[in-house]
Formats: structure tokens, sequence, C-alpha cells
């Protein structure tokens, strides 16, 4: 296997790994807006209001995650087709592997990383 198609497989197991996160956080999505179908629509007066408000609110800062993180794995795809994949894009230099492991969507070498913070 050459490091391409490496690099492809690792990123089709990160977008399997990411639409199967995200089927389930729609279904948990779900799951809370019925359950606030059922409950008092005062959540200001209703102790379980409040969590249950919460609980929509943080499930959907998690689909909007894995949105993100599904363009992500696309602008790397785009980047191995492209040839610059584990190019790092403030540098110029190569993306360390053991990064590209943990990160497969890294656009920048651990260095560029810490240094933009």
């Amino acid at each position: 296997m050459t490091d391409t198609d490496a690099a492809r497989a690792r990123l089709e197991a990160e977008r399997e790994a990411t639409l199967e996160r995200l089927a389930s956080l729609s279904d948990d999505f779900d799951s809370v807006v019925e359950a606030s179908r059922d409950t008092n629509a005062d959540d200001e007066h209703d102790p379980e209001g409040a969590t249950i408000a919460f609980e929509r609110s943080q499930t959907g800062a998690l689909v909007r995650q894995a949105k993100q993180h599904l363009e992500e794995i696309g602008a790397a795809v785009t980047r191995l087709d492209a040839g610059a994949y584990g190019t790092c894009e403030s540098c110029g230099e190569p993306i360390g592997e053991g990064r590209l492991e943990a990160r497969p969507v890294a656009r920048t070498c651990i260095r560029c990383a810490v240094t933009r913070r």
C-alpha cells in the first residue's frame, strides 16, 4: 500500500466514523426535541426545561461540529488528490506521519500549529 493509499484509507475511515457519529447525534437531537414536546413549554419556570434546552443546544453544537469535520475531511481528500496532502500550509514542510495518523485532516505541522495559538 502506498502512502497515498494509506492516507486515503485513513481519511475514508475518518469519514465513516464521523458519519456514524453524525447519525447518532441526529438521533439524539430528535429524541431531545421529542422529549421537549412532552414537557411544559415554559423553560424559564420548569426545572426540567432548562435541562432540555441545554441538551438541545449541546447536541446541536456537536452536530455542527461533526458537519464541519466532514468538510475538513473533504478538503483533505482534495489536498490528497492535488498532491498537497501532508505538506504544512504555513511553512511548506512535511507534516509528521504521527500527526497525520492522529489527525488525518491536519493542515499544519505541529510546530506551526503551536505557533498559531
